[in-house]
């Protein structure tokens, strides 16, 4: 789900953006090999046509340039609909029409078009039109002419309304964010293989009003306690003065939203919500919101203890983790680390998901773990939980021991709520383990046997590894193939011989290439239990 609660409940989060002080420098495709897979949107159809066509003829009926819209959408969500769920701000599909207190977006894009809010929701052909009138509705309401709805630059005013900021540097950050995917261009796969795309161009947005904002005259300070961070600080109504209780733990959340979406939404008295920093994907700038001796509202049972950090993004969309934002957000957790003497282990350094008294998922399964804790210089195993074993039992309803122990660490680090990594197989470990089986397509019977254990144990990146490769991804293939093997693999982090062979074993077994290397259709069918 794409909400999530705190104090009492999490709410919205309005639209995307990129806070910086100076003008956005963005790389839509990130350089570098990305850490977590980056595979088309899941899920979303267009009901009319493929969506380069929703695009083209939406830009068309209501003139706003085709160019433009993909760009707004793309900061949005990258081009995914989530499937019709709605996001932390009450925003739905590609073009995130919004219905909150706030803003209401959704229902403009109803009155203006005549689709039903369902319709709008839920079809991408829809909500695409959607937005594309309520774009040209600000901009009427801008009085931009024809001659001047002709060019990208002379809408800057009206993409800084659509994101929905009420601080004008925000919204700058918003409008900014935009033409810079336009000025790098944009190559997006989505559903059904398709893969929409604007070429580079020279943009000269005219910032009108925008001008200063976020320039040297509202240029946001520097972080108090981080010095490479901005500091915008959020609503005193959304965090509390002071701290009960020690720091002892980094928090790593998901902002099921964007970053300046999100600054905006801590700067709001309504929320109730905060997070100590807040990460943006595209180049991993960071801004302090809530002073680390201040008690940010984030993770509940945690926030007296914890330091918060968002990450921009969706969970079920691993585009939005990219190598600059694991780099960045390692940087300051390593640095948080020392600062406040936590120890750099996964029983320190936990998602949301695994905060006591929490019922969120996030950073999710697409969040890498491994190379995360690998960036903080720490332990990747769980905080010294063990996970390499000559062999793994099956495990159900009452067992116990250190093997219970291992699954319930990897499931709630892959966002299904084992509970306490305690060795203790109760009914909260049987519904994770049922709902992880459901999401791989096994038979959900809450029993950990050899498919359940292969699935679990190669979770992650799938980075091709080979003879002579070295690592945690050698690691995590060494304990999969022992369990899908059903005998033991050396699990040392080094490809040798050995482990060749054994993965040559598990690809003749199960019908694939037996060259021993271990690409995406290797990777696969371990996590698919096979």
């Amino acid at each position: 789900m794409y909400r999530r609660s705190t104090p009492g409940r999490r709410t919205a989060l309005s639209a995307l953006g990129a806070l910086i002080t100076t003008v956005l420098i963005a790389t839509v495709q990130p350089a570098g090999a990305a850490p977590a897979p980056v595979g088309p949107a899941q899920g979303d159809t267009v009901g009319r046509g493929t969506m380069s066509r929703a695009f083209g003829q939406a830009a068309s009926e209501f003139g706003v340039p085709r160019d433009l819209l993909v760009a707004v959408g793309y900061g949005e969500t990258h081009l995914d609909g989530h499937n019709g769920e709605p996001s932390q701000a009450n925003g739905y599909g590609v073009m995130h029409l919004v219905s909150n207190p706030s803003s209401r977006t959704l229902e403009r894009a109803a009155e203006l078009t005549g689709e039903p809010r369902a319709e709008l929701r839920e079809d991408t052909a829809a909500n695409i039109r959607g937005g594309a009138a309520v774009l040209r509705s600000y901009a009427d309401g801008l009085g931009l002419d024809a001659a001047e709805r002709r060019s990208v630059n002379a809408w800057y005013p009206v993409v800084a309304r659509y994101g929905g900021a009420t601080d004008p540097a925000t919204a700058r950050l918003y409008a900014d964010t935009v033409y810079t995917f336009l000025a790098e261009g944009i190559s997006a796969p989505v559903a059904g293989g398709e893969r929409v795309t604007v070429r580079p161009r020279a943009v000269a947005p005219e910032r009108g009003s925008y001008a200063t904002a976020g320039t040297r005259e509202g240029r946001a300070a520097l972080s108090p306690d981080y010095p490479p961070a901005a500091w915008v600080p959020a609503n005193a109504a959304n965090y509390s003065a002071g701290r009960s209780a020690s720091i002892s733990t980094v928090v790593v959340h998901v902002t099921q939203g964007s970053y300046a979406g999100t600054i905006s939404w801590f700067q709001n008295p309504s929320s109730k919500v905060s997070a100590h920093y807040v990460v943006r994907s595209s180049d991993g700038a960071i801004t302090q919101m809530v002073r680390d001796s201040d008690t940010a509202y984030h993770a509940r049972s945690a926030n007296s203890s914890s330091l918060g950090i968002e990450h921009e993004g969706f969970i079920a969309d691993p585009s939005w983790f990219t190598d600059a934002m694991y780099r960045s957000s390692a940087a300051l957790t390593k640095y948080l680390c020392e600062r406040y003497g936590i120890p750099k282990d996964r029983a320190h350094v936990v998602g949301h998901a695994e905060v006591p008294g929490n019922d969120h998922t996030d950073p999710g399964p697409n969040w890498n773990w491994t190379y995360y804790m690998q960036l903080v210089g720490g332990s990747s195993g769980g905080g010294g939980v063990q996970l390499d074993f000559a062999s793994y039992s099956t495990l159900r309803s009452g067992s116990t021991g250190a093997q219970v122990t291992a699954a319930q660490t990897l499931l709630n680090q892959q966002g299904y709520d084992a509970g306490t990594a305690d060795g203790v197989f109760g009914s909260r470990t049987t519904s994770a383990v049922s709902a992880f089986q459901s999401a791989r397509g096994l038979t959900a019977d809450g029993v950990i046997g050899s498919r359940t254990w292969t699935a679990l144990l190669s979770a992650g990146a799938q980075t091709v590894v080979r003879e002579g490769s070295s690592g945690a991804a050698v690691q995590r293939l060494q304990r999969a193939l022992t369990a899908a093997l059903g005998r033991t693999v050396s699990i040392d982090g080094q490809f040798g011989s050995g482990t060749a062979q054994a993965v040559r074993d598990y690809q003749s077994s199960r019908g694939l290439t037996a060259d021993g290397i271990v690409g995406a259709g290797t990777w696969t069918a371990l996590q698919a239990g096979r």
